[in-house]
């Protein structure tokens, strides 16, 4: 059992994401211990990017704090080198594959390995493409991870069965965002997946609430948060951390 797959077991994993670099790399440390100390299962760590297509407001945002920063991706595998061994958590990337190019797949994999991490998660890489990169990636023993939507019907089942480590359900149409209702259709996307793949689902894009962290986690194996967090990170600045962990714990509490 891989790491990715722990963090599923017997369970219902939260999964936070938080944009590495705002407002600056040592609040990004603080989060992810904040993070792993209230109940995480697995956390994304997204490297800021200059023009992040999936993203709503928040992220882009919270991309351009951190890129003004002066954050890297360089400096953030440094940042968690330096943490390696005291973050127990596994933890993925959530990147463009323009950035993964840029600096070298096989680069990439390689410090992606001697860090610790467990997987990638590109969201503009398209499913006839991952090929390329998941040769590489596992030969690192990294998962590359495949992202599902409504969009998908009839491919999902083609997704599902090359799937590693878990599918990310998108739960609705259009870039991230804190929505009021969320797609009815991930129960059935879910159930797609399974009939090929016995593999967890977790669904992201536009939960906030326990509430709906609640409903998410009744169809599905996890629940993914982001722009909620980032909108706690670029409200209180690097005095966030403290804020995020009370937000962590009060949605994985709502997953029972």
């Amino acid at each position: 059992m891989n790491k990715i797959e722990e963090a599923f077991q017997n369970k219902k994993a939260f999964i936070p994401f938080i944009t590495a670099g705002d407002p600056d790399l040592e609040t990004t440390e603080k989060i992810l211990y904040a993070m792993q100390e209230n109940g995480a299962d697995l956390i994304e760590i997204g490297i800021p990017f200059s023009d992040p297509v999936a993203e709503g407001v928040e992220i882009q945002q919270a991309d351009e704090r951190a890129l003004s920063a002066g954050t890297t991706t360089d400096k953030i595998f440094d940042m968690l080198e330096k943490n390696k061994g005291r973050f127990y958590v596994p933890m993925v990337f959530m990147t463009y594959i323009n950035v993964i190019f840029v600096y070298g797949i096989e680069k990439f994999a390689k410090r992606c390995r001697e860090i610790g991490m467990a997987g990638v998660i590109v969201p503009d890489m398209p499913f006839e493409e991952k090929e390329e990169l998941d040769q590489i990636f596992r030969r690192y023993d990294l998962d590359v991870i495949s992202l599902i939507a409504p969009t998908s019907k009839e491919r999902i089942k083609a997704i599902a069965a090359e799937a590693k480590g878990f599918v990310y359900c998108v739960s609705s149409l259009g870039v991230t965002g804190v929505r009021d209702s969320l797609s009815q259709g991930v129960a059935e996307m879910v159930r797609e997946v399974k009939k090929v793949n016995d593999i967890p689902c977790a669904v992201g894009f536009g939960i906030s609430t326990p509430e709906q962290a609640e409903s998410m986690a009744a169809v599905s194996d996890g629940v993914i948060v982001g722009s909620a967090i980032v909108r706690i990170v670029g409200e209180y600045g690097r005095e966030c951390a403290e804020k995020v962990g009370e937000y962590v714990r009060s949605m994985k509490a709502a997953l029972g």
